[in-house]
């Protein structure tokens, strides 16, 4: 594949490393890697030691990231490790490295699909998430800036959406790396990092900055644009909780949560409703 295939990208591979792009700068601080690529690429090296390993027959079902330290915008490694291997279930774990230093870990439990079982269980009567118009959001195509609704109807202007309100994005993913193609997996793995901008943007911006990312799926996403919306945001002493529920055109079919700390002393202001790529 030509290696200019992909205008977007949050890295390009040179040799055993991995070169963060532009796009893959935070808005905490400009040597700093956000979230979503920082995820995706962990996701990337936990998808291929199992096709790997020959399992393509399971999908991933649980997927958590701790984000102990601020990656920077420099040359990265990644690499992953199969911890338990069965019939039903692959355990693995991954680490993203800059020279030498352990920045980010995740870990996965892929597990082999079958039939819902037939006993009536109970689910949350509310309404579930749905996308936005296609004619606002089309679908998978090469790239478009998150749109957001809130208080606000869904747009991509920002500022619109700096507000109290139950806070929903829609992303197309972005290419993991220069010249190959976003899974579905890498999608939502990296997408899920967006859960902060939904549950700890507000009125004042967002002031809190995610510690980690929890996924967990009934299905693999049946694309690259993913959808969350906030189900619940806990405060209390400057720790805070946030949960979404994980949506595409098929439905909804997984939570997404993280664990932050206030950082109010360096808040991001998107009251001046500039679009801006991935998350915080």
């Amino acid at each position: 594949m030509n290696e200019n295939t992909f205008q977007f990208c949050w890295f390009r591979r040179n040799g055993d490393l991995f070169e963060p792009q532009p796009l893959a700068q935070s808005l905490w601080r400009a040597d700093q890697m956000h979230g979503v690529a920082v995820s995706g690429l962990l996701a990337r090296a936990l998808e291929a030691v199992v096709a790997d390993a020959g399992r393509t027959e399971l999908v991933p079902a649980r997927y958590h990231v701790d984000l102990f330290r601020p990656a920077r915008m420099a040359p990265t490694s990644a690499r992953a490790t199969i911890v338990k291997e069965g019939p039903r279930l692959t355990l693995v774990d991954a680490v993203v490295e800059q020279e030498g230093e352990v920045m980010a870990r995740a870990s996965a439990t892929f597990l082999l699909p079958s039939e819902n079982a037939s006993g009536a269980v109970w689910s949350s009567p509310e309404p579930r998430p749905t996308p936005p118009p296609r004619e606002i959001a089309p679908d998978d195509v090469e790239h478009h800036v998150p749109i957001f609704a809130s208080d606000a109807p869904w747009s991509d202007n920002f500022g619109e959406h700096q507000n109290g309100g139950r806070h929903a994005t829609w992303h197309i993913a972005v290419p993991i790396v220069l010249g190959e193609a976003c899974t579905p997996f890498q999608a939502v793995a990296s997408i899920a990092d967006a859960t902060s901008m939904v549950t700890n943007w507000g009125a004042g911006g967002v002031e809190y900055i995610n510690t980690d990312i929890s996924l967990a799926l009934t299905r693999a996403a049946t694309g690259i644009s993913i959808g969350l919306r906030a189900t619940d945001h806990l405060a209390s002493a400057g720790i805070a909780v946030g949960t979404a529920e994980v949506f595409d055109r098929d439905g909804s079919f997984g939570t997404a949560t993280v664990t932050s700390l206030a950082n109010s002393r360096r808040t991001v202001d998107l009251s001046g409703g500039v679009g801006v790529e991935g998350s915080a």
